[in-house]
């Protein structure tokens, strides 16, 4: 160093570029310092002065400047050149960082893939290959490293989309520092096809989840609402019974009595004795058969004793209906029923 100690930070592009940075703005926050390089070694240095500054808010902070050889000495000084603030000299070749891989290729077999690109003219033994994928359903990068200039992978998923990207690694044991090589296009494949992008391969299942998703909770909704709809008409029956129109049951009261229900009663009444009696009267016509069927019956054991009973018409208060009345015939009379003179003493009776 010289008479101040000042962080640099040097990288050598491939043996063709130099870039040299500095931070003096905490050492010297007033002063803008200018920076001279040579390649030459012995007494006959030639100082070249940088033509290609880097600024720091209007300050100089780096320079750029053609690599010339293996060893370079570099000098910063004060703004006007006179005076020295930072000396050093360095092995331009153990600051090198690779250029990025160059014809990069893809090699699929199956579940496994190969990448290799062009081995470099010079020092290839000082370089490694790194290769990183990852799929739209991965967070990270996944990583695999090999020497130069190739390195393969297996496990690939046909069904899914990867994206490649590779670069090359200085090694150690050749750089003071472990430079990479900036990364090579990203590449895009699907079972060892090569794709434009892999939006294509999430985007159509994407929307589909999302359209089947919402047609599954329109229909839920719809099925809900459905269920609430019939519990609330159960409901609304049972605490609120719907109260019949009585103008269709009785559509001649209304349109032919207009409301007035004495005259409706007096017209109908016989309507509803009729309807009454050809209710009652086939029931009295088989109670008598059955009756007949168990004298006959009877007729051999013992003394015949038959009830009949017959529909009769009941009077009513305004004379128009007869009640039921009971006939007691008189003793030991001979009664026609059928075709039969049936034998009726005092207990028998006919109801008419």
């Amino acid at each position: 160093g010289g008479k101040v100690a000042i962080n640099t930070t040097i990288i050598n592009f491939n043996k063709e570029k130099m870039k040299i940075t500095w931070a003096t703005r905490e050492i010297f926050p007033d002063e803008n310092v200018s920076f001279f390089y040579t390649f030459d070694e012995g007494k006959h240095q030639v100082w070249k002065p940088c033509t290609t500054y880097l600024l720091d808010q209007d300050y100089n902070s780096g320079c750029l400047f053609k690599t010339e050889g293996p060893t370079l000495a570099i000098s910063i000084r004060s703004s006007n050149g006179s005076k020295e603030l930072f000396f050093k000299r360095l092995k331009a070749d153990f600051y090198i960082k690779p250029r990025p891989p160059e014809n990069v290729t893809f090699f699929w077999e199956e579940d496994t893939v190969t990448v290799s690109c062009n081995k470099p003219k010079r020092n290839a033994l000082c370089l490694t290959l790194e290769l990183q994928y990852k799929s739209k359903f991965d967070k990270t990068w996944q990583s695999r490293i090999s020497k130069c200039c190739s390195v393969g992978e297996q496990g690939f998923d046909p069904r899914k989309c990867y994206s490649f990207r590779v670069r090359l690694w200085r090694l150690r044991q050749c750089n003071v520092k472990n430079y990479s090589s900036d990364w090579e296009a990203e590449t895009f494949w699907k079972n060892g096809m090569l794709l434009d992008s892999c939006d294509d391969d999430v985007t159509p299942q994407s929307k589909t989840v999302i359209v089947l998703s919402c047609s599954q909770a329109v229909l839920l909704m719809m099925l809900i609402l459905l269920i609430l709809l019939c519990k609330w008409q159960r409901v609304q029956m049972s605490v609120l019974p719907a109260i019949p129109d009585p103008k269709y049951p009785f559509a001649d009261l209304f349109n032919d009595h207009n409301g007035n229900l004495q005259e409706w009663l007096d017209k109908n009444d016989h309507v509803v004795l009729q309807t009454k009696l050809e209710y009652e009267e086939p029931e009295s016509i088989t109670e008598a058969e059955s009756q007949q069927e168990d004298g006959k019956n009877s007729d051999k054991q013992g003394p015949l004793e038959k009830i009949f009973t017959f529909s009769g018409a009941a009077e009513n208060n305004d004379g128009k209906a007869a009640e039921i009345a009971c006939l007691i015939p008189a003793s030991n009379t001979a009664a026609p029923f059928a075709g039969f003179h049936i034998l009726m003493n005092d207990d028998m009776y006919v109801m008419l």
